[in-house]
């Protein structure tokens, strides 16, 4: 085997679980007895998931609602970037998003470990908000994917395009 074997580390969503979950979400706290009266909703606009409520209690309701329905699509919740509930006005909300790609920092974080941890002649490059592992061995890039499902990451990984 003289040629290198490599795959690329991606930080994906799938956009329409995402919107299939709210969607589930919202129908929900339409129906829930415990959200009546109290002006529950989930609004999602672009990017930004907004829940509001009238109790910080409600609105952390709501997003463990949310945060169930992603589960259930299989969307991990290392995806979700959820605030702290904040008043305003007379009711209480929560801004969300949803994370995708592999931030700099965390890129970084990435690559020392298969550097420190990993086995030796493997390559990380960073090339934007993903990485590329390459190795002339695939037992040693089976390691190392074995590696980072291992490690404590506050990032969602996937394994795309090994060859």
């Amino acid at each position: 085997m003289a040629s290198e074997s490599s795959f690329d580390i991606v930080s994906k969503v799938d956009k329409q679980e995402v919107a299939n979950a709210l969607n589930q979400a919202q129908k929900e706290i339409a129906q829930r007895y415990d959200f009546k009266g109290v002006g529950a909703e989930v609004d999602f606009s672009g990017e930004k998931i907004l829940m509001k409520a009238s109790s910080e209690d409600r609105v952390k309701a709501v997003l463990d609602v949310l945060q169930s329905k992603l589960i259930k699509r299989g969307i991990s919740l290392k995806s979700l970037d959820a605030g702290e509930p904040y008043a305003s006005g007379k009711e209480y909300r929560i801004e969300a998003s949803i994370k995708e790609g592999i931030a700099q920092d965390q890129a970084k974080k990435i690559s020392k470990i298969i550097r420190d941890e990993g086995p030796k002649g493997v390559k990380s490059q960073i090339q934007g908000d993903e990485l590329r592992v390459s190795s002339k061995s695939r037992d040693d890039l089976q390691e190392v994917i074995s590696l980072l499902k291992s490690a404590d990451l506050d990032v969602d990984l996937q394994f795309i395009n090994y060859r």
